[in-house]
């Protein structure tokens, strides 16, 4: 059924329920790797453990599910599903800004349960690498920045040419064994004092 088994961790104030998730769970195929009897302790097992996915009831002594699925995918844990009999508009709302990547209403079945924790796993891993790529521009433009701005000192102080701005940039950087974007910061540095 799974490519790859993956490590769950659940949660839920009644321990039969709990039992009867895992039981479910271990017959779809995943391994169930952490248990808890509220959001405190459901946060810990999921620091813990670095499941693939976190399985929480809404209503839990201590913090609730959506409290601790808004810390959980904060931290960037794991995605969150919450299985709860709740269905009411407000904590719906409150789940979505919490970060849950699904909700499903009790009673649910086993055909049921599989589906939303597969979907919300490829959309976690979706959403992980387009974080990636965002980082990636974000710290390839600070990169231009900053030699776009070490190249115009260089121009003023020594009067090169653009180019040959640049190049004296990714010549020190190799000889250096630096990127480009730390040779242009030292630069930027030694024009400011």
């Amino acid at each position: 059924m799974n490519d790859r088994k993956l490590r769950i961790v659940i949660a839920d104030d009644e321990p039969i329920i709990r039992l009867d998730l895992k039981k479910m769970l271990e017959d779809c195929g995943y391994d169930v790797v952490g248990e808890a009897g509220d959001g405190a302790k459901a946060i810990e097992a999921a620091r813990t453990m670095k499941p693939d996915v976190v399985l929480l009831d809404i209503k839990m002594p201590e913090m609730d599910g959506i409290d601790a699925a808004g810390i959980i995918t904060g931290e960037k844990i794991a995605p969150v599903l919450l299985l709860t009999a709740y269905s009411q508009l407000d904590l719906v709302n409150r789940a979505k800004d919490a970060g849950v990547y699904s909700y499903l209403v009790k009673p649910f079945k086993e055909a049921d349960l599989m589906p939303q924790i597969e979907v919300a796993v490829a959309r976690w891993e979706a959403f992980q690498k387009i974080e990636e790529q965002a980082n990636d521009l974000e710290d390839k433009l600070e990169t231009r920045k900053s030699v776009d701005r070490a190249k115009g000192i260089l121009m003023d102080q020594y009067g090169l040419k653009e180019q040959e701005a640049f190049r004296r940039i990714q010549v020190q950087s190799m000889n250096t064994r630096k990127s480009m974007r730390e040779i242009a910061e030292a630069i930027i540095i030694a024009h400011n004092v």
